[in-house]
């Protein structure tokens, strides 16, 4: 379940709307689609793990955390962002959710 926030993206809502196209048009059934889907969370999961390898460091004032479902969101306040290839920034407010990566992983979290 945790795979499927990237579904959200533009990217995967693209891919929503072509494949729900395609069911309108009786070019594949649902449960091809469906399969399409759990591919694209696979890939976009592993290339983001694999293959993003940029590093920002920041820091603010802890707002609210929360755990559940192996799910931990965290809000910051005032949030200062030091990058060594870009400007530093601030914003106030930011949102961060860590979903638990599979466990062969060894407890990793994905961002």
């Amino acid at each position: 379940m945790s795979y499927q926030m990237y579904r959200k993206t533009t990217l995967g809502n693209t891919l929503q709307e072509s494949l729900d196209d395609l069911i309108t048009m009786n070019q594949i059934t649902p449960n091809l689609a469906l399969k399409v889907l759990q591919q694209f969370d696979r890939a976009i999961n592993s290339a983001l793990s694999q293959r993003v390898r940029n590093r920002t460091n920041f820091k603010g004032h802890l707002n609210t955390y929360r755990f559940c479902d192996n799910v931990w969101t965290f809000v910051l306040d005032d949030v200062e962002f030091k990058d060594a290839m870009i400007e530093n920034g601030n914003i106030e407010r930011l949102k961060i959710v860590a979903c638990d990566a599979k466990s062969s992983q060894g407890g990793k979290y994905l961002f």
